[in-house]
């Protein structure tokens, strides 16, 4: 079932990123172990571009709104 409720305690005794006394250096290494593993996020260009203009989206030289998404990706 779906949890959309929780509590520190919760939180402190079930999350596998900070709980169980985990520490600042359990996390990091965590975090980078299990993202070397994942694939870049379809949609990284895009937001990108969205989010560095606080929400606007970008606009061509004719004020025509357009996002830019690379041919060959990026890795």
């Amino acid at each position: 079932s779906i949890q959309w409720e929780t509590t520190v305690l919760d939180q402190k005794i079930n999350n596998i990123h900070v709980g169980k006394n985990k520490t600042r250096d359990d996390f990091i290494k965590f975090r980078t172990e299990r993202d070397a593993q994942l694939a870049m996020p379809k949609l990284i260009i895009p937001a990108l571009q969205v989010n560095m203009r606080a929400g606007e989206v970008p606009t061509d030289d004719h004020g025509n709104k357009v996002l830019k998404v690379p041919v060959n990706g990026l890795e």
